[in-house]
């Protein structure tokens, strides 16, 4: 049961990593390269898509993790922080999404600037 999830998991994972890449190549053509947009539509894309799919109530667990955390993961992990976060906030656990925003925004931010100092070191 878990190596068939798995496998389903990865079949997703392919799919929306592919969509991901052909949306990074098409809608620059489309709107231009001086700003990301190709990156905005995918994370906005993938909070539609992720949210959908949580409401649709997908009953058999292989399937909804095929799509989510298989195809949306694939296509953005920016669609997992905007539902976990609007879940906190639909919740009312106010400290839980501040907490969630916080962490992904600043502390990922520094976490990329530390990244890239110590790449420069090599």
């Amino acid at each position: 049961m878990i190596a068939g999830r798995f496998l389903l998991v990865c079949i997703g994972g392919a799919i929306g990593t592919a969509a991901r890449y052909l949306t990074a190549l098409w809608i620059p053509t489309l709107l231009g390269a001086s700003f990301p947009f190709a990156t905005l539509m995918v994370n906005c894309l993938g909070s539609f898509l992720i949210a959908f799919i949580m409401q649709m109530g997908i009953t058999s667990p292989d399937l909804r993790a095929m799509l989510t955390t298989g195809v949306m993961g694939g296509f953005t992990t920016y669609s997992t922080f905007n539902y976990e976060t609007t879940e906190f906030l639909r919740e009312g656990a106010w400290t839980l999404a501040a907490a969630n925003i916080i962490g992904t925004v600043l502390v990922c931010l520094i976490a990329g600037f530390a990244g890239a100092a110590l790449a420069r070191r090599f």
